[in-house]
């Protein structure tokens, strides 16, 4: 979400209409995303299967029978993204309270990858 309100912000700042227009997709995506994550969270909660993965990326790979392969690579672009704004210096367009937001998140996005292996790894060996 940050990063399409960084790419729309220097976008328009700069006045160069596909990155501003490539953030306002990236903040409808990041919301879908959202909410696909806590329509699975609710789902798990239930103590039911879930109809639906945790992003569109994964998603696409379950229609094609390969959600983790899709998984992982939202993973990857979600670590790329992370480099590519703090490598161009684009986390200094963020506020205060954005910033603090960005570290909450990241911080938890690289954690989560971590707990996923550990669990995916503990389940297999049982």
């Amino acid at each position: 979400m940050l990063f399409g309100l960084l790419c729309w912000r220097i976008g328009l700042e700069q006045a160069y209409l596909p990155l501003a227009s490539l953030g306002g997709l990236i903040m409808v995506w990041a919301t879908v995303d959202l909410f696909m994550n806590l329509a699975r969270v609710f789902f798990q909660l239930a103590g039911r299967p879930s109809p639906i993965e945790y992003c569109i990326v994964a998603q696409a790979g379950r229609l094609i029978g390969r959600p983790r392969l899709f998984l992982a690579l939202d993973t990857l672009a979600s670590f790329s993204i992370i480099c590519i704004v703090l490598w161009s210096g684009w986390i200094s367009f963020l506020s205060r309270q954005e910033s603090w937001i960005w570290i909450a998140a990241t911080t938890l996005n690289l954690i989560s990858v971590s707990f996923v292996n550990i669990w995916m790894e503990l389940r297999r060996g049982k």
